[in-house]
């Protein structure tokens, strides 16, 4: 977005694009009848070619920008972000019902309720920046979340203290002109690694695997210092991962994560970390078919899985095993391959950046922040330090007597 073209200020105003309607970028203004208007005035047909190709673009950018690809400097979809700035305005450190956020929420999302619910469940099982209260569903088994009558969120400490400033924050109006609402939240933590994102656009997709979050902190120390870092997923699923064609998050690049699996006894084996975006009932899926196809020799499996992944599979009569477990990796969904593609918006259009990139954009990002937040702070305490001046000199010069000593106004 160019810095001409844009009008910004500091106490939390609106921000928006001169001459921005919410339209793609056309060579020629075409109305609703494919009739291309002039300058002149004449009006000249446009062949249906041109406009299907005109109406493509214009979705295929708007699903880009405004639908399923988190921008760089806050790592969110737009979806998020606006539930966030909805959780904000709701913010009084007490649990709200999550239908209430939902309602709130579509004040700035145009999509639905259902999008957003889901979003929110997303969000707060990656259990960063949302607490929640109730029953939230389960990652491991895979289990629903309640109605959203059901259950609570707020925002954590975290999230109060490095997602939100509104002094520092750039605005645009929402959707219908009533509300506005943040371009981007100044995020001061490298949040788009640590959570990751799976989105689906016209024309690409992006998939960022998680990251831990110490090692982020870590490797943002080591930029800042000089020094060299590797980054490498990080899963909350748990599971033994093979990073040598990781690629550093980029397009053409792919781990192997595999499924703990141990001996219980000789006859006995137990899981208990699963691979990534798999879930209990999908993997024990994956190993019928398997017994189906007499592929691996299982007698019964059970679930045991609560706060911790436990399943257990009892063998079959004279099934070995190491050969067993060997046989899990190679047919089921023990051991899968995940591709990621680490696509982002920067610059107002979708970038292909490693996650070594990303880090450190985040990290000068951070840096920008906390400079321009200081810069505030600082401005804030030399008007305080000036109003005290001046009140100290009103008092010790005995100004206010001079003032009680008028008997006019004029004087």
């Amino acid at each position: 977005m160019d810095k001409d073209n844009t009008y910004y200020d500091n106490d939390e105003s609106d921000y928006r694009e001169e001459g921005s309607n919410g339209e793609g970028n056309f060579d020629e203004p075409v109305n609703g009848d494919g009739v291309t208007e002039h300058p002149g005035g004449i009006p000249v047909i446009t062949p249906m070619q041109g406009m299907y190709r005109d109406w493509f673009l214009d979705y295929a950018s708007y699903v880009i920008l405004e639908r399923a690809v988190p921008h760089i400097n806050d790592g969110l979809k737009p979806v998020q972000r606006r539930i966030l700035h909805s959780m904000k305005r709701l913010d009084d450190g007490r649990f709200n019902k999550v239908a209430n956020i939902i309602g709130h929420t579509m004040q700035f999302h145009p999509h639905g309720d259902a999008s957003i619910g889901d979003a929110l469940v997303q969000l707060g099982q990656k259990d960063l920046l949302i607490d929640t209260q109730g029953n939230w569903g389960n990652i491991y088994t895979g289990d629903r979340a309640a109605a959203p009558r059901y259950i609570e969120a707020r925002l954590t400490k975290f999230a109060n203290e490095v997602v939100f400033n509104p002094k520092v924050t750039e605005w645009k109006p929402s959707y219908d002109g009533r509300n506005k609402e943040p371009i981007t939240l100044p995020v001061k933590f490298p949040l788009l690694l640590a959570q990751g994102v799976e989105g689906i656009a016209v024309g690409l997709a992006s998939k960022i695997l998680p990251h831990n979050f110490g090692e982020l902190i870590d490797a943002s120390i080591a930029y800042l210092e000089g020094r060299d870092f590797e980054l490498y997923p990080d899963f909350p699923t748990g599971g033994m991962l093979d990073v040598s064609r990781y690629n550093d998050g980029l397009r053409g690049g792919q781990i192997k994560v595999r499924a703990r699996i141990s001996k219980l006894d000789s006859k006995t084996l137990v899981i208990t970390e699963i691979p990534f975006g798999k879930n209990t009932s999908t993997l024990i899926d994956s190993i019928l078919k398997s017994v189906d196809k007499g592929q691996i020799k299982v007698r019964k499996i059970d679930d045991n899985t609560a706060e911790n992944v436990e399943i257990l599979v009892h063998l079959a009569p004279g099934a070995s095993p190491d050969k067993t477990i060997d046989a899990l990796y190679a047919f089921t969904d023990c051991e899968l391959a995940i591709s990621p593609n680490a696509c982002v918006i920067k610059d107002n259009k979708p970038a292909f950046l490693g996650v070594s990139e990303i880090l450190k954009a985040n990290t000068d990002h951070t840096v920008h922040l906390l400079t321009r937040e200081l810069e505030i702070q600082k401005g804030e305490l030399e008007q305080e330090w000036h109003n005290t001046s001046l009140e100290k000199i009103f008092i010790e010069n005995k100004i206010y007597q001079r003032i009680e000593d008028c008997e006019t106004f004029e004087a």
